[in-house]
């Protein structure tokens, strides 16, 4: 066990050398708002999920979906584009959906801001009531190398 531990050792002290700080944001939240839209610790940008805000008067599940997806992803492009990255830079994703029924309607809107880029990795699942009554939220890592 102890040939186990040495190696992991040097990894555990350098990552506790990694410094968490707020990334760069295009505009700061509300004073009262308990969270960061990003932080970047070394080369990751860790981004808090963006939830999809229907345009008033849209049904959530029906025409306002699409724009609640649009909405969502463009939030996420903004906060990479504003610390210098874009859609290729992004690993993972998270994807949180109020009605699953809507999956295929998500994708179709979610695959057309990687094209031309590798898909990252995803996770996803349904979620009854989500922040602000959205119908999706989506939370993505991307790295700066």
């Amino acid at each position: 066990m102890k040939k186990l531990l040495a190696p992991a050792l040097p990894i555990a002290l350098l990552a506790g050398l990694m410094i968490a700080a707020p990334a760069a944001a295009q505009k700061p939240l509300p004073a009262k708002l308990p969270f960061s839209p990003a932080i970047r610790v070394g080369d990751m940008l860790y981004m808090s999920g963006q939830i999809g805000q229907v345009p008033d008067g849209m049904d959530p599940h029906k025409e306002g979906f699409d724009a609640a997806v649009k909405n969502a992803m463009d939030s996420i492009g903004k906060i990479l584009k504003d610390n210098g990255l874009d859609f290729g830079n992004v690993v993972k994703c998270t994807v949180m959906l109020d009605d699953m029924a809507d999956w295929p309607r998500f994708n179709t809107t979610y695959v057309s801001y990687f094209e031309g880029k590798r898909l990252p990795t995803r996770s996803a699942f349904g979620a009854d009531g989500l922040a602000l009554g959205a119908p999706l939220e989506v939370e993505c890592l991307a790295s700066f190398k």
